[in-house]
């Protein structure tokens, strides 16, 4: 259809596939060159990270897994996947609810509050990090692992939202009503009815925030402890230092994690729909 109508515009068929498949091409190109570049200097065996790799090598992942050689880099990475399991299960406990609630609430009660709780999308995490910190410092308290849980858990949750309401929105009421009037109760309807129909959504927004938390550079960098290294943080020094190929190495590996929980999202969600 889309093509009829170009073509009663003046277009042709070739304009219109060259415009459709070449502008696609292009930009999926754009998107994967990056990742395939990173993996390619992952196996350098050149001292320094570069590009094309010198030769093929697996010295960086090697050193990269090494306890002795790796342990300060294994330590911020154990602070970041701690960082972001917890971000994870906070944003879920509020998020979801929250979806779910605007999902049912009148039009102009979700015309007044979501705004507000998508407004973490609009507003730079450069500038929330920078107010949260001169915030905390008015208030005399310091920077720990919680003032990170708690900004990753506000800067991240209107991803989960937004997942989970699309869902929620889709869902009928009256299989609630349905599940109410045939004795079921509020707990049960939600477990056996409200709750499947959003799990996807939940899925869905668990994996993008864990992945933003994980690689997540101002909110850290502001609210994080100094005593404490978290993954981005010690990277970016690495890339200072000595442009140290485990950097890309490690890219390496979170490209392959983000990958497997791809599929693991896919087969879940092709489950539930069974």
């Amino acid at each position: 259809m889309a093509e009829k109508r170009l073509m009663e515009h003046g277009f042709s068929a070739w304009s219109y596939r060259i415009f459709v498949w070449g502008g696609g091409v292009l930009m999926l190109a754009y998107l994967v060159a990056p990742i395939l570049t990173a993996l390619l200097m992952s196996f350098n065996s050149g001292a320094t990270l570069a590009f094309p790799p010198k030769g093929l090598s697996l010295r960086w992942y090697a050193a990269l897994f090494d306890p002795a050689e790796s342990a300060p880099l294994h330590l911020a990475a154990l602070n970041s996947l701690k960082v972001a399991g917890a971000a994870v299960v906070v944003v879920t406990l509020i998020a979801a609810p929250a979806a779910l609630a605007m999902a049912r609430a009148p039009r102009r009660v979700v015309t007044v509050v979501e705004p507000m709780l998508l407004a973490p999308l609009v507003l730079p995490a450069l500038v929330y990090s920078l107010s949260a910190l001169l915030a905390l410092s008015l208030l005399g308290l310091g920077t720990s692992f919680w003032t990170v849980l708690i900004g990753h858990a506000i800067v991240f949750a209107p991803l989960m939202f937004r997942t989970v309401l699309g869902l929620a929105q889709r869902q009928s009421v009256s299989l609630e009503e349905a599940s109410a009037t045939l004795g079921a109760s509020r707990t049960r309807t939600f477990l056996k009815v409200s709750l499947p129909g959003i799990l996807p959504g939940i899925f869905a927004g668990a994996f993008l925030v864990f992945m933003q938390s994980l690689d997540n550079v101002d909110v850290t960098l502001f609210l994080g402890n100094p005593g404490e290294a978290m993954l981005p943080m010690r990277l970016f020094a690495m890339l200072q230092e000595s442009l140290d190929g485990r950097v890309a190495a490690v890219s390496g590996v979170l490209i392959l994690a983000a990958a497997l929980l791809l599929i693991t999202l896919e087969w879940l969600n092709k489950r539930g729909a069974r």
